[in-house]
């Protein structure tokens, strides 16, 4: 290749040269480099729900915040899959609850940080940071971060709604 001028385009883990027998024309190198860039973008994207390797909400299940006051762990068994994120129910009874009125049980923002997407950003959250207000279920960063969030929740469920269609995207 002596003589020759070569042009290198990074995509991601590779890289394509062009040299003078250049069999690609610029239309095809910017519709690479374009599909690059959405690979990348869609990967950086997080999910629309907040899920570990556990399952949505870290498995735990929705519809016991509601009727149990508290974090009861799913069973494996008793799944739903909703969202593109697979949720753990800890008894059929609130499976079935959750089947037949998902938007009542999910967790606002996807069971991300109610504080964070009202700041304008995806945060992963504990199940212990829960609060149900106005009968809908909000999680929290952690504990410290329920602190400022149990300050202005209202002024801060205003913020993470109004956010929450550009933040969910993310």
């Amino acid at each position: 290749m002596e003589g020759l001028s070569e042009q290198r385009l990074f995509i991601g883990v590779g890289t394509l040269t062009f040299g003078e027998k250049n069999y690609m024309n610029q239309k095809t190198r910017t519709l690479y480099l374009l599909f690059a860039l959405a690979t990348l973008t869609a990967v950086a994207q997080k999910p629309e729900v907040f899920s570990t390797k556990e399952g949505a909400i870290q498995g735990y299940d929705p519809v016991a915040f509601f009727k149990e006051g508290k974090p009861v762990i799913g069973k494996k068994e008793l799944t739903y899959l909703y969202k593109d994120a697979t949720w753990h129910f800890s008894t059929q009874e609130n499976l079935n609850a959750f089947i037949s009125d998902p938007e009542r049980f999910a967790p606002q923002y996807g069971g991300y940080c109610a504080y964070g997407t009202a700041s304008g950003h995806k945060s992963p959250t504990q199940p212990e940071t829960w609060t149900i207000v106005d009968n809908k279920l909000y999680f929290n960063y952690n504990k410290d971060v329920q602190k400022l969030w149990n300050k202005d929740q209202k002024g801060l469920i205003g913020k993470a709604n109004k956010n929450w269609p550009t933040v969910k995207k993310e």
